[in-house]
């Protein structure tokens, strides 16, 4: 006998607390009394019950089950526990108790994030996070594809139906290895740059073309004799003396600290970077993404410039 030939698609919940409680009780009336109902009306929720499932459920005399009713009981008990442990995890989630949150970011904005997730860990560490790997460009598609419910970018998207929050200020710096001939300058010409050797990251950004446009301005070769997949190879890479980088200067901040690396700086190449939080527009986003969004704003007011935390009118 299947579900669907005895009635159990059309069981609700209230039938069964009130199935249960005769089912305890032992008495229609004492389940009515700890219901707070009368007991017609459960008799009636009872009647109508068997009816659905075609089955009698309790013996009248007796007040005992039935072999159905017997079987039914289980099910009972753990249909109504499900409805507990849900009810008892929305609790949790609300409280921050559990949950998830998903980003996604690149090579490079990934590094904002990093004292960021700290400080939201250290709050709630019962919460998992998940950063996806992305390209920059396809970041944005992403969140609008509920992929990831916030996005970290280097640029504002173009699509309305993403909200972009300023979080991060960044520039553009030139770097070199401390024992190259450049290396004590402080500040370099771009014309004299144009006599260096550029190692370059190989995919494709506005970035690059910013710099790439800048030396056009001023009518100077851009020597790009490397071009390396990645950040991290283009400053180890250079840290061994091969030419000079133009990166963010998040990407080498503990390079500088160190002197493992030196920035000069290009006045005709002053290049300022915005990293944005992104979001969708009309999102109702999870309890644990509006907590980080609380978090990231108030660790921006914490730290101050270069964190920060502003809106951007659509």
């Amino acid at each position: 006998m299947n579900a669907e030939s005895i009635g159990v698609q059309r069981l609700d919940l209230f039938q069964l607390e009130t199935f249960v409680a005769v089912a305890e009780e032992k008495s229609f009336s004492r389940a009515a009394g700890r219901l707070h109902r009368t007991q017609p009306s459960v008799s009636q929720v009872i009647a109508k019950l068997e009816a659905e499932l075609g089955e009698t459920l309790v013996e009248r005399s007796a007040g005992s089950l039935t072999d159905a009713g017997k079987v039914l009981l289980e099910y009972a008990h753990k249909m109504l526990n499900l409805r507990k442990d849900a009810g008892a995890a929305l609790v949790d989630l609300r409280s921050l108790h559990r949950g998830r949150l998903d980003l996604a970011a690149n090579e490079y904005t990934c590094l904002y994030l990093l004292p960021v997730l700290d400080a939201f860990r250290r709050e709630h560490p019962r919460i998992k996070v998940a950063v996806q790997r992305s390209l920059a460009s396809r970041i944005a598609d992403e969140v609008l594809s509920h992929t990831v419910e916030l996005g970290v970018v280097s640029f504002r998207p173009e699509d309305p139906q993403v909200v972009s929050t300023v979080v991060y200020r960044d520039e553009l710096v030139c770097v070199m290895a401390p024992g190259h001939a450049l290396a004590k300058a402080g500040k370099v010409s771009i014309a004299r740059l144009g006599r260096e050797s550029f190692v370059a990251h190989n995919v494709p950004s506005p970035l690059r073309q910013r710099v790439i446009a800048a030396f056009q301005r001023h009518k100077t070769p851009l020597q790009m004799e490397v071009e390396l997949p990645s950040l991290e190879a283009i400053k180890r890479f250079v840290q061994r003396g091969n030419g000079v980088a133009m990166v963010p200067r998040l990407t080498v901040e503990s390079e500088l600290e160190a002197g493992t690396l030196v920035a000069v700086q290009v006045p005709e190449l002053h290049v300022e970077r915005k990293l944005r939080l992104v979001r969708r527009k009309q999102a109702a986003l999870s309890h644990a993404s509006r907590e980080f969004l609380r978090i990231v704003q108030a660790h921006a007011a914490a730290q101050g410039d270069p964190f920060c935390f502003e809106a951007e009118k659509g």
